[in-house]
């Protein structure tokens, strides 16, 4: 599978976004497990999903947003995932 960024579906990743308050700027660090990728060319967008207390926080992206400063790759998973999305993904609690 040939792609134009650099995590799949199972990744574990810290987003970058910045965030405007007023007239100052800051960068707030989302991390989690890579749980879709979906759309085609400038459309394209990918969700993350992390624990907090036990509940699962979502968020999603345009995978070409100005807001995103950047994405670290922090781990791949052990085994090869075999789904584009993974929507029924049981994190540790």
């Amino acid at each position: 599978m040939t792609t134009d960024h650099a995590f799949n579906p199972g990744d574990v990743v810290r987003v970058h976004q910045r965030i405007q308050e007023g007239e100052k700027s800051r960068v707030q660090v989302f991390e989690g497990v890579v749980i879709a990728i979906k759309g085609r060319g400038e459309g394209r967008s990918f969700q993350v999903q992390k624990r907090v207390g036990g509940i699962a926080v979502e968020r999603i992206w345009p995978l070409n947003s100005p807001m995103i400063e950047k994405v670290e790759v922090k781990e791949k998973p052990r085994r090869k995932v075999r789904r584009a999305k993974l929507n029924h993904l049981h994190l540790p609690k």
